[in-house]
Protein backbone atom coordinates (compact mmCIF):
# COMPACT_ATOMS: atom_id res chain seq x y z
CA UNK A 1 0.00 0.00 0.00
CA UNK A 2 1.38 3.40 -1.05
CA UNK A 3 1.91 5.88 1.75
CA UNK A 4 0.84 9.44 0.95
CA UNK A 5 3.27 12.13 1.98
CA UNK A 6 0.74 14.65 3.24
CA UNK A 7 3.44 17.20 3.99
CA UNK A 8 4.59 17.13 0.35
CA UNK A 9 0.99 17.35 -0.88
CA UNK A 10 0.36 20.35 1.37
CA UNK A 11 3.50 22.08 0.12
CA UNK A 12 2.42 21.49 -3.50
CA UNK A 13 -1.06 22.87 -2.81
CA UNK A 14 0.34 25.96 -1.08
CA UNK A 15 2.70 26.57 -3.99
CA UNK A 16 -0.16 26.12 -6.46
CA UNK A 17 -2.33 28.54 -4.51
CA UNK A 18 0.50 31.07 -4.40
CA UNK A 19 0.98 31.00 -8.17
CA UNK A 20 -2.79 31.21 -8.72
CA UNK A 21 -3.03 34.23 -6.42
CA UNK A 22 -0.28 35.98 -8.37
CA UNK A 23 -2.01 35.09 -11.65
CA UNK A 24 -5.35 36.43 -10.35
CA UNK A 25 -4.06 39.46 -8.46
CA UNK A 26 -5.01 42.00 -11.14
CA UNK A 27 -8.70 41.01 -10.99
CA UNK A 28 -9.06 41.55 -7.26
CA UNK A 29 -6.93 44.71 -7.36
CA UNK A 30 -9.34 46.11 -9.95
CA UNK A 31 -12.36 44.89 -8.01
CA UNK A 32 -11.29 46.73 -4.87
CA UNK A 33 -10.04 49.79 -6.79
CA UNK A 34 -6.38 49.11 -5.93
CA UNK A 35 -5.01 48.77 -9.46
CA UNK A 36 -1.39 49.78 -9.92
CA UNK A 37 0.31 49.13 -13.25
CA UNK A 38 3.74 48.47 -11.74
CA UNK A 39 2.47 46.05 -9.09
CA UNK A 40 0.31 44.27 -11.68
CA UNK A 41 3.36 43.94 -13.92
CA UNK A 42 5.43 42.39 -11.13
CA UNK A 43 2.73 39.94 -10.02
CA UNK A 44 1.97 38.87 -13.61
CA UNK A 45 5.64 38.34 -14.47
CA UNK A 46 6.17 36.39 -11.26
CA UNK A 47 3.13 34.19 -11.96
CA UNK A 48 4.38 33.31 -15.43
CA UNK A 49 7.92 32.77 -14.14
CA UNK A 50 6.63 30.10 -11.76
CA UNK A 51 4.33 28.57 -14.38
CA UNK A 52 7.46 28.06 -16.49
CA UNK A 53 9.55 26.76 -13.59
CA UNK A 54 7.26 25.03 -11.08
CA UNK A 55 7.48 21.27 -10.51
CA UNK A 56 5.06 19.31 -12.65
CA UNK A 57 3.02 18.18 -9.63
CA UNK A 58 2.28 21.83 -8.69
CA UNK A 59 0.79 22.85 -12.03
CA UNK A 60 -2.54 21.05 -11.76
CA UNK A 61 -3.21 22.55 -8.33
CA UNK A 62 -2.30 25.96 -9.77
CA UNK A 63 -4.86 25.50 -12.54
CA UNK A 64 -7.48 24.31 -10.09
CA UNK A 65 -7.03 27.36 -7.88
CA UNK A 66 -7.10 29.65 -10.94
CA UNK A 67 -10.42 28.06 -11.93
CA UNK A 68 -11.73 28.73 -8.44
CA UNK A 69 -10.44 32.31 -8.11
CA UNK A 70 -11.66 33.35 -11.55
CA UNK A 71 -14.94 31.44 -11.84
CA UNK A 72 -16.30 30.56 -8.39
CA UNK A 73 -19.38 32.64 -9.25
CA UNK A 74 -20.60 30.81 -12.36
CA UNK A 75 -22.79 28.36 -10.47
CA UNK A 76 -24.74 31.22 -8.86
CA UNK A 77 -27.01 31.48 -11.92
CA UNK A 78 -28.30 27.92 -11.48
CA UNK A 79 -30.27 29.10 -8.46
CA UNK A 80 -32.65 30.86 -10.85
CA UNK A 81 -33.35 27.63 -12.75
CA UNK A 82 -34.39 25.98 -9.46
CA UNK A 83 -31.30 23.77 -9.52
CA UNK A 84 -29.22 25.68 -7.00
CA UNK A 85 -27.90 22.38 -5.64
CA UNK A 86 -25.75 22.22 -8.79
CA UNK A 87 -23.77 25.35 -7.88
CA UNK A 88 -20.89 23.62 -6.03
CA UNK A 89 -20.65 21.03 -8.81
CA UNK A 90 -20.34 23.78 -11.42
CA UNK A 91 -17.54 25.32 -9.38
CA UNK A 92 -15.86 21.92 -9.12
CA UNK A 93 -16.21 21.49 -12.89
CA UNK A 94 -14.24 24.71 -13.50
CA UNK A 95 -11.63 23.71 -10.94
CA UNK A 96 -11.09 20.42 -12.78
CA UNK A 97 -11.29 22.06 -16.22
CA UNK A 98 -8.49 24.53 -15.49
CA UNK A 99 -6.47 21.99 -13.53
CA UNK A 100 -6.32 20.06 -16.80
CA UNK A 101 -5.87 23.25 -18.85
CA UNK A 102 -2.71 24.28 -16.97
CA UNK A 103 -1.81 20.68 -16.22
CA UNK A 104 -0.63 20.16 -19.80
CA UNK A 105 2.44 22.22 -18.85
CA UNK A 106 3.48 19.30 -16.67
CA UNK A 107 4.27 17.28 -19.79
CA UNK A 108 7.70 18.92 -19.88
CA UNK A 109 10.18 20.46 -17.47
CA UNK A 110 11.92 22.44 -20.19
CA UNK A 111 10.96 26.13 -19.72
CA UNK A 112 11.32 26.83 -23.44
CA UNK A 113 8.84 24.08 -24.31
CA UNK A 114 6.50 25.28 -21.58
CA UNK A 115 6.68 28.78 -23.05
CA UNK A 116 5.55 27.39 -26.41
CA UNK A 117 2.70 25.54 -24.67
CA UNK A 118 1.62 28.64 -22.73
CA UNK A 119 1.57 30.58 -25.97
CA UNK A 120 -0.53 27.83 -27.54
CA UNK A 121 -2.98 27.95 -24.63
CA UNK A 122 -3.76 31.57 -25.53
CA UNK A 123 -5.67 30.17 -28.54
CA UNK A 124 -7.61 27.52 -26.57
CA UNK A 125 -11.19 28.11 -25.38
CA UNK A 126 -12.36 24.96 -23.55
CA UNK A 127 -16.08 24.25 -23.99
CA UNK A 128 -16.36 27.50 -26.02
CA UNK A 129 -15.70 29.43 -22.79
CA UNK A 130 -13.30 32.30 -23.52
CA UNK A 131 -13.17 34.24 -20.23
CA UNK A 132 -9.74 32.92 -19.32
CA UNK A 133 -7.40 34.69 -21.70
CA UNK A 134 -3.93 33.75 -20.45
CA UNK A 135 -2.44 37.12 -21.45
CA UNK A 136 -5.17 39.02 -19.58
CA UNK A 137 -3.04 39.52 -16.40
CA UNK A 138 -1.09 42.12 -18.42
CA UNK A 139 -4.16 44.26 -19.24
CA UNK A 140 -3.51 46.78 -16.44
CA UNK A 141 0.27 46.65 -16.57
CA UNK A 142 3.26 48.23 -18.25
CA UNK A 143 3.20 45.56 -20.93
CA UNK A 144 1.18 45.22 -24.10
CA UNK A 145 -1.41 42.51 -24.75
CA UNK A 146 -0.72 41.72 -28.39
CA UNK A 147 0.32 38.17 -29.19
CA UNK A 148 3.85 39.22 -30.16
CA UNK A 149 4.30 41.04 -26.84
CA UNK A 150 3.01 38.01 -24.94
CA UNK A 151 5.44 35.82 -26.91
CA UNK A 152 8.35 38.13 -26.01
CA UNK A 153 7.47 37.97 -22.31
CA UNK A 154 7.36 34.17 -22.38
CA UNK A 155 10.62 34.01 -24.33
CA UNK A 156 12.38 36.38 -21.91
CA UNK A 157 11.28 34.46 -18.80
CA UNK A 158 11.89 31.00 -20.24
CA UNK A 159 15.38 31.98 -21.50
CA UNK A 160 16.18 33.43 -18.08
CA UNK A 161 15.22 30.16 -16.38
CA UNK A 162 17.00 28.04 -18.96
CA UNK A 163 20.25 30.04 -18.82
CA UNK A 164 20.13 30.08 -15.01
CA UNK A 165 20.10 26.28 -15.01
CA UNK A 166 23.27 26.03 -17.13
CA UNK A 167 26.41 26.84 -15.19
CA UNK A 168 28.36 27.73 -18.32
CA UNK A 169 25.60 30.11 -19.51
CA UNK A 170 24.46 31.48 -16.17
CA UNK A 171 26.29 34.79 -16.57
CA UNK A 172 24.13 35.63 -19.63
CA UNK A 173 20.78 35.08 -17.92
CA UNK A 174 19.95 38.73 -17.21
CA UNK A 175 20.52 39.54 -20.86
CA UNK A 176 17.38 37.55 -21.64
CA UNK A 177 15.31 39.99 -19.60
CA UNK A 178 16.15 42.77 -22.07
CA UNK A 179 13.38 41.26 -24.21
CA UNK A 180 10.90 42.42 -21.59
CA UNK A 181 11.58 46.03 -22.50
CA UNK A 182 10.53 45.31 -26.07
CA UNK A 183 7.19 44.05 -24.74
CA UNK A 184 6.42 47.28 -22.86
CA UNK A 185 3.45 49.15 -24.31
CA UNK A 186 4.72 52.57 -25.33
CA UNK A 187 1.76 53.40 -27.58
CA UNK A 188 -1.40 55.26 -26.59
CA UNK A 189 -3.97 55.35 -29.43
CA UNK A 190 -5.76 58.66 -29.86
CA UNK A 191 -9.40 57.72 -29.35
CA UNK A 192 -12.21 60.25 -29.22
CA UNK A 193 -15.53 59.63 -27.51
CA UNK A 194 -18.69 60.04 -29.54
CA UNK A 195 -19.95 63.62 -29.65
CA UNK A 196 -23.39 62.34 -28.67
CA UNK A 197 -24.67 62.85 -25.14
CA UNK A 198 -25.30 59.28 -23.94
CA UNK A 199 -27.09 58.22 -20.77
CA UNK A 200 -26.14 54.76 -19.49
CA UNK A 201 -28.89 53.50 -17.19
CA UNK A 202 -27.49 51.45 -14.28
CA UNK A 203 -30.28 49.75 -12.29
CA UNK A 204 -29.64 47.52 -9.28
CA UNK A 205 -32.40 44.97 -9.71
CA UNK A 206 -31.87 41.60 -8.06
CA UNK A 207 -32.27 38.64 -10.39
CA UNK A 208 -34.78 36.98 -8.07
CA UNK A 209 -37.00 40.06 -8.42
CA UNK A 210 -36.58 40.60 -12.14
CA UNK A 211 -38.84 37.90 -13.57
CA UNK A 212 -41.53 37.89 -10.84
CA UNK A 213 -44.75 38.82 -12.63
CA UNK A 214 -46.02 41.11 -9.86
CA UNK A 215 -42.87 43.25 -10.22
CA UNK A 216 -43.20 43.71 -13.96
CA UNK A 217 -45.24 46.91 -13.99
CA UNK A 218 -42.89 48.61 -11.51
CA UNK A 219 -39.84 47.56 -13.55
CA UNK A 220 -41.44 48.93 -16.72
CA UNK A 221 -42.32 52.17 -14.91
CA UNK A 222 -38.73 52.56 -13.70
CA UNK A 223 -37.41 52.00 -17.22
CA UNK A 224 -39.76 54.58 -18.70
CA UNK A 225 -38.82 57.02 -15.94
CA UNK A 226 -35.16 56.60 -16.92
CA UNK A 227 -36.10 57.42 -20.52
CA UNK A 228 -38.16 60.50 -19.66
CA UNK A 229 -35.44 61.71 -17.28
CA UNK A 230 -32.88 61.42 -20.09
CA UNK A 231 -35.21 63.38 -22.37
CA UNK A 232 -35.58 66.16 -19.79
CA UNK A 233 -31.78 66.40 -19.53
CA UNK A 234 -31.41 66.60 -23.31
CA UNK A 235 -29.52 63.36 -23.90
CA UNK A 236 -29.23 62.11 -27.48
CA UNK A 237 -29.33 58.44 -26.51
CA UNK A 238 -30.36 56.43 -23.47
CA UNK A 239 -29.13 52.85 -23.10
CA UNK A 240 -30.91 50.35 -20.86
CA UNK A 241 -29.33 47.00 -19.88
CA UNK A 242 -29.89 43.52 -21.23
CA UNK A 243 -33.45 42.24 -20.64
CA UNK A 244 -34.42 45.53 -19.00
CA UNK A 245 -37.96 44.74 -20.02
CA UNK A 246 -38.46 41.18 -18.67
CA UNK A 247 -40.81 40.05 -21.42
CA UNK A 248 -41.13 39.41 -25.14
CA UNK A 249 -41.26 43.08 -26.03
CA UNK A 250 -42.52 42.54 -29.58
CA UNK A 251 -45.64 40.95 -28.08
CA UNK A 252 -46.39 44.11 -26.08
CA UNK A 253 -47.76 46.51 -28.71
CA UNK A 254 -48.81 49.18 -26.19
CA UNK A 255 -45.32 49.35 -24.69
CA UNK A 256 -43.75 49.36 -28.16
CA UNK A 257 -45.98 52.31 -29.11
CA UNK A 258 -44.98 54.22 -25.99
CA UNK A 259 -41.26 53.69 -26.66
CA UNK A 260 -41.73 54.71 -30.29
CA UNK A 261 -43.38 57.92 -29.09
CA UNK A 262 -40.46 58.72 -26.75
CA UNK A 263 -38.00 57.92 -29.55
CA UNK A 264 -39.18 61.00 -31.44
CA UNK A 265 -37.27 62.97 -28.78
CA UNK A 266 -34.42 60.59 -27.91
CA UNK A 267 -32.90 57.40 -29.30
CA UNK A 268 -33.46 54.40 -27.04
CA UNK A 269 -31.51 51.12 -26.97
CA UNK A 270 -32.80 48.48 -24.60
CA UNK A 271 -32.51 44.76 -24.07
CA UNK A 272 -35.53 42.44 -24.06
CA UNK A 273 -36.65 39.10 -25.46
CA UNK A 274 -37.94 38.65 -28.98
CA UNK A 275 -40.01 35.83 -30.47
CA UNK A 276 -40.31 35.07 -34.17
CA UNK A 277 -41.71 31.92 -35.78
CA UNK A 278 -41.77 30.30 -32.31
CA UNK A 279 -38.02 30.89 -31.96
CA UNK A 280 -36.65 32.85 -29.01
CA UNK A 281 -33.98 35.52 -29.29
CA UNK A 282 -32.06 37.65 -26.83
CA UNK A 283 -31.97 41.03 -28.59
CA UNK A 284 -31.40 44.75 -28.44
CA UNK A 285 -34.23 47.03 -29.55
CA UNK A 286 -33.32 50.40 -31.08
CA UNK A 287 -36.10 52.96 -31.07
CA UNK A 288 -35.43 56.05 -33.18
CA UNK A 289 -37.70 58.65 -34.79
CA UNK A 290 -40.79 56.60 -34.11
CA UNK A 291 -39.40 53.39 -35.59
CA UNK A 292 -37.86 50.24 -34.09
CA UNK A 293 -35.03 47.99 -35.26
CA UNK A 294 -33.93 44.65 -33.80
CA UNK A 295 -30.36 43.40 -33.30
CA UNK A 296 -30.21 39.70 -32.50
CA UNK A 297 -27.43 38.25 -30.38
CA UNK A 298 -24.74 36.49 -32.41
CA UNK A 299 -22.64 34.75 -29.71
CA UNK A 300 -24.42 32.84 -26.95
CA UNK A 301 -23.14 32.04 -23.47
CA UNK A 302 -22.09 28.38 -23.24
CA UNK A 303 -24.20 26.53 -20.64
CA UNK A 304 -26.19 29.75 -20.11
CA UNK A 305 -27.96 30.30 -23.44
CA UNK A 306 -26.91 27.15 -25.24
CA UNK A 307 -25.40 23.78 -24.37
CA UNK A 308 -22.10 23.14 -26.24
CA UNK A 309 -22.65 19.38 -26.40
CA UNK A 310 -23.91 16.89 -29.03
CA UNK A 311 -27.62 17.21 -29.82
CA UNK A 312 -28.82 14.13 -27.92
CA UNK A 313 -26.98 15.20 -24.74
CA UNK A 314 -28.05 18.82 -25.21
CA UNK A 315 -31.73 17.83 -25.28
CA UNK A 316 -31.33 15.75 -22.11
CA UNK A 317 -29.58 18.61 -20.27
CA UNK A 318 -32.25 21.13 -21.32
CA UNK A 319 -35.08 18.79 -20.29
CA UNK A 320 -33.46 17.72 -17.01
CA UNK A 321 -32.03 20.98 -15.72
CA UNK A 322 -33.73 23.83 -17.61
CA UNK A 323 -37.39 22.82 -17.61
CA UNK A 324 -37.30 21.82 -21.27
CA UNK A 325 -36.16 25.25 -22.46
CA UNK A 326 -34.47 25.24 -25.85
CA UNK A 327 -31.27 27.03 -26.76
CA UNK A 328 -31.58 30.61 -27.94
CA UNK A 329 -31.23 31.28 -31.66
CA UNK A 330 -28.50 33.55 -32.98
CA UNK A 331 -27.85 36.05 -35.74
CA UNK A 332 -25.35 35.23 -38.49
CA UNK A 333 -23.24 38.38 -38.17
CA UNK A 334 -22.69 41.38 -35.88
CA UNK A 335 -25.29 44.15 -35.91
CA UNK A 336 -24.75 47.90 -36.00
CA UNK A 337 -27.03 50.77 -34.99
CA UNK A 338 -26.86 54.25 -36.49
CA UNK A 339 -27.63 56.92 -33.88
CA UNK A 340 -27.78 60.47 -35.23
CA UNK A 341 -25.20 59.63 -37.89
CA UNK A 342 -22.82 57.67 -35.60
CA UNK A 343 -22.37 53.93 -36.02
CA UNK A 344 -22.35 51.71 -32.92
CA UNK A 345 -21.66 47.99 -32.88
CA UNK A 346 -24.29 46.18 -30.80
CA UNK A 347 -23.14 43.66 -28.17
CA UNK A 348 -25.23 41.85 -25.60
CA UNK A 349 -23.32 40.86 -22.44
CA UNK A 350 -21.01 37.91 -23.26
CA UNK A 351 -20.69 39.13 -26.84
CA UNK A 352 -18.72 42.20 -25.74
CA UNK A 353 -15.99 39.82 -24.55
CA UNK A 354 -15.76 37.90 -27.84
CA UNK A 355 -13.36 38.56 -30.69
CA UNK A 356 -16.07 37.99 -33.32
CA UNK A 357 -17.95 41.13 -32.30
CA UNK A 358 -14.92 43.32 -33.00
CA UNK A 359 -14.74 42.39 -36.67
CA UNK A 360 -13.83 45.51 -38.63
CA UNK A 361 -12.43 47.31 -35.54
CA UNK A 362 -15.60 49.25 -34.63
CA UNK A 363 -14.87 52.72 -33.27
CA UNK A 364 -17.85 52.56 -30.91
CA UNK A 365 -19.77 49.75 -29.27
CA UNK A 366 -22.97 49.74 -27.23
CA UNK A 367 -22.84 46.82 -24.77
CA UNK A 368 -25.73 45.83 -22.53
CA UNK A 369 -25.55 43.30 -19.69
CA UNK A 370 -27.51 41.78 -16.85
CA UNK A 371 -25.01 40.93 -14.12
CA UNK A 372 -27.75 40.16 -11.62
CA UNK A 373 -27.25 36.46 -12.37
CA UNK A 374 -23.94 36.51 -10.46
CA UNK A 375 -24.40 39.07 -7.70
CA UNK A 376 -22.42 39.53 -5.53
CA UNK A 377 -19.14 38.47 -7.17
CA UNK A 378 -16.15 39.61 -9.20
CA UNK A 379 -18.01 38.82 -12.44
CA UNK A 380 -18.66 42.48 -13.45
CA UNK A 381 -14.99 43.26 -12.80
CA UNK A 382 -13.72 40.37 -14.90
CA UNK A 383 -16.19 41.31 -17.63
CA UNK A 384 -14.91 44.90 -17.62
CA UNK A 385 -11.28 43.74 -17.83
CA UNK A 386 -12.10 41.49 -20.79
CA UNK A 387 -13.94 44.30 -22.56
CA UNK A 388 -10.93 46.56 -21.97
CA UNK A 389 -8.75 43.78 -23.40
CA UNK A 390 -10.68 43.66 -26.68
CA UNK A 391 -11.26 47.41 -26.82
CA UNK A 392 -7.49 47.89 -26.55
CA UNK A 393 -6.79 45.34 -29.26
CA UNK A 394 -9.29 46.92 -31.65
CA UNK A 395 -9.00 50.60 -30.65
CA UNK A 396 -12.67 50.77 -29.66
CA UNK A 397 -14.70 52.70 -27.09
CA UNK A 398 -17.45 50.73 -25.35
CA UNK A 399 -20.53 52.29 -23.76
CA UNK A 400 -21.70 49.67 -21.30
CA UNK A 401 -25.07 49.68 -19.53
CA UNK A 402 -25.42 46.90 -16.99
CA UNK A 403 -27.77 45.81 -14.24
CA UNK A 404 -26.07 45.10 -10.88
CA UNK A 405 -22.65 46.55 -11.64
CA UNK A 406 -20.33 47.24 -14.55
CA UNK A 407 -21.91 50.32 -16.14
CA UNK A 408 -19.45 52.80 -17.62
CA UNK A 409 -17.34 53.85 -20.61
CA UNK A 410 -14.44 51.51 -21.46
CA UNK A 411 -11.73 52.92 -23.70
CA UNK A 412 -9.17 51.04 -25.73
CA UNK A 413 -6.50 53.54 -24.71
CA UNK A 414 -7.06 53.26 -20.94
Amino acid sequence: MTNIDFRAVTVDLVQGLGIALLFSFFIYAEHYDLTNDLINSITALTAFYFLLKAPARVLMSTGGFVGLLWFYWIGYSFEYYNVGWMSPFITLFFIILYALFFGVLALTKNPLYRAVMLFGLSFVEPMDWNWLQVELPFINSLFGIEKWQYALILLALSLFIYLSSREELKRFRFGALILLFAAIDFTTPQLTESNLKIKLYAPMLLQEEKWVKKNRQQIIANNLKAVTSAISKHYDLVVLPESSFPLFLNRSPQLISQLKYYSKKIDIITGALYVENDLHYNVSYHFSKGEVKIAKKMVLVPFGEYIPLPAFIRSWVNNTFFDGASDFVTADKPSDFIVKGTKFRNAICYEATCEELYEGDPAYMIAISNNGWFHPSIEPTLQKLLMRFYAKKHHSIIYHSANMGGTGIIKGND
